[in-house]
């Protein structure tokens, strides 16, 4: 009896034995497992944290980066075109600017000024063209410091000019149109004499010249001859373009301001830069077709290369405007107008170079009905006879 229970002992204590070496092989096993597992998950935790280290590391770089550059690229706010319309443009020059009076008073010289304009020159009034430099001007006037509406026209001429005058009056010759190859080139200027505007510089000039006329009618009063000749030759406001005469300062506050309604308007800043050596090239070509412009604006490599510095420190946008179709078929319009009326004028000047001849028609008219209208009759004188030589004188 005992000897048949020790088999049964034995064999059940093997397999106890057994299922204790397989559940530790098995806890070895998973144990292995979990430190491989834990291994990895310390490896992955440790690449992570570096990985974080080094993205904290570079936006900590490129921040400072951007700081550096932002304090290379300061602007201040009269440079900043954020800050158009909610600026004061005027503030150092506000004692001429008084001297020329209130906005009411440009408004009104300038209605004055515009009146005498139009009477000397040729308004286009062709809606495709008028309509379209209306829409490109207007939309930098709402992205400009300008606080008075402005009035766009277009001259026919084919001087490569465009002018503004007191009070938002603008003026576009064709010749600009037809020079300038996009629309940010054209928007360039316009921009440019809308920051005249904006900034009030004619009115500037006025108020400096009602103060020298002050001067001058004391000298008067006071005596001396050369006084009283400069007052005689000093003219007035209807010879007023001469306020169009700006310093350098003011032509480079324009080209500043100017720069500044381009970018705010989406056009491309740099078809200003573009613009002052197109002229420039365009005055050594042909000097006499910019001669209007160079004389009121006169372009020259610093005025370029401030407003370079200038839109070098714009935030960048992602796409600018630099031409339109409409641009295009404008000047395509303006083109077909202006060979239609240069052959129409090549025509005329041929005609009139030559002598008009008209054949006389033969008369078939009785005699005796129109005698007036007969050519005169020449009859000749008939020889005198010779005296014979009998004859006595």
């Amino acid at each position: 009896m005992r000897k048949a229970r020790r088999p049964a002992m034995f064999k059940s204590l093997q397999k106890s034995i057994a299922s204790i070496v397989l559940l530790s092989l098995w806890l070895n096993i998973a144990g292995l497992s979990l430190g491989i597992i834990a291994q990895e998950s310390k490896q992955q935790e440790k690449t992570e944290k570096t990985q974080k280290d080094n993205n904290k590391k570079q936006k900590e770089e490129k921040k400072n980066q951007q700081k550096e550059s932002q304090s290379n690229k300061t602007l201040s706010e009269k440079e900043d075109p954020s800050m158009i319309g909610k600026r004061n443009i005027n503030k150092g020059d506000g004692f001429f600017a008084w001297l020329g009076g209130s906005k009411e008073n440009e408004i009104k010289i300038g209605r004055q000024l515009a009146a005498q304009i139009e009477q000397e020159v040729k308004i286009v009034d062709d809606p495709l063209v008028s309509e379209y430099i209306n829409r490109v001007g207007q939309n930098l006037v709402l992205h400009s410091d300008a606080k008075i509406p402005f009035t766009i026209k277009v001259v026919e001429d084919d001087e490569v000019n465009a002018f503004s005058i007191p009070g938002g009056f603008l003026y576009v010759n064709t010749g600009l149109i037809l020079a300038t190859d996009n629309e940010a080139e054209l928007a360039s200027v316009m921009a440019h004499e809308i920051a005249h505007v904006a900034a009030r510089h004619a009115i500037e000039n006025y108020g400096k010249a009602r103060l020298l006329s002050a001067g001058i009618l004391a000298g008067i009063i006071f005596g001396g001859p050369i006084t009283s000749t400069i007052l005689q030759n000093a003219g007035g406001l209807g010879e007023g373009l001469a306020y169009l005469h700006f310093s350098r300062g003011a032509e480079i506050e324009a080209d500043m301001l100017g720069a500044q309604y381009l970018y705010a308007a989406g056009y491309d800043p740099t078809a200003m830069a573009t613009m002052f050596e197109k002229l420039a090239a365009q005055n050594r070509k042909k000097p006499n077709s910019v001669k209007k412009l160079f004389s009121t604006h006169p372009p020259s490599s610093e005025r370029r290369d401030k407003v370079l510095s200038l839109i070098s420190k714009f935030p960048e946008k992602q796409e600018y405007i630099v031409s339109t179709s409409e641009f295009q078929r404008v000047k395509e319009h303006l083109m077909r107008l202006t060979n239609a009326k240069a052959i129409a004028l090549a025509n005329s000047d041929q005609d009139n170079s030559r002598p008009t001849l008209k054949r006389r028609q033969p008369d078939t008219t009785n005699p005796d009905e129109k005698k007036d209208d007969q050519p005169p009759q020449l009859k000749r004188r008939s020889p005198e006879p010779t005296p014979s030589p009998n004859q006595n004188p």
